[in-house]
């Protein structure tokens, strides 16, 4: 299974705004900087992220975001579930080519499983947790790239 590039974007946005300290706020501007993002792409997953609570985003100037306290104890696995939607591993009922398969197939409930199996085990880990230890620091470090 595959992440979408949105799914990823926003993990890495999360991240980033988790070892952000005390009253410090990044703007969307920067936060596609350091991560060598578009700048578009992060706006979208940010908006997603602050629609779910995750990212708090203040307008004008004195703005930028923040993770949540809510976001910060939120687990991978939730995070990803909402980003990448109730989709399935493989297109079964896909109406431009439903698999002719599909009435007697175990194929997809074995996918289906993986699915949740992956989705278990993100389950387990905060986003709190993905940056404990030395990936703190090296998140601190990421620059924008020179122009």
């Amino acid at each position: 299974m595959r992440l979408t590039a949105f799914t990823d974007i926003a993990l890495r946005i999360v991240m980033r705004l988790a070892v952000v300290s005390g009253d410090e706020l990044m703007t969307t501007r920067e936060i596609a900087d350091v991560l060598a993002v578009p700048y578009t792409h992060a706006a979208k997953a940010v908006a997603r992220l602050s629609e779910l609570g995750l990212v708090e985003a203040r307008r004008g100037r004195g703005g930028g975001l923040h993770l949540t306290e809510f976001g910060r104890g939120a687990s991978v696995g939730a995070v990803v579930r909402r980003l990448e939607g109730d989709g399935e591993v493989v297109g079964c009922e896909d109406a431009l080519m439903p698999c002719p398969l599909r009435a007697a197939c175990r194929l997809r409930a074995a996918l289906r499983e993986a699915q949740e199996a992956f989705y278990a085990s993100l389950d387990k880990i905060t986003i709190t947790s993905l940056v404990a230890g030395s990936a703190g620091p090296v998140l601190l470090s990421l620059t924008a790239p020179p122009e």
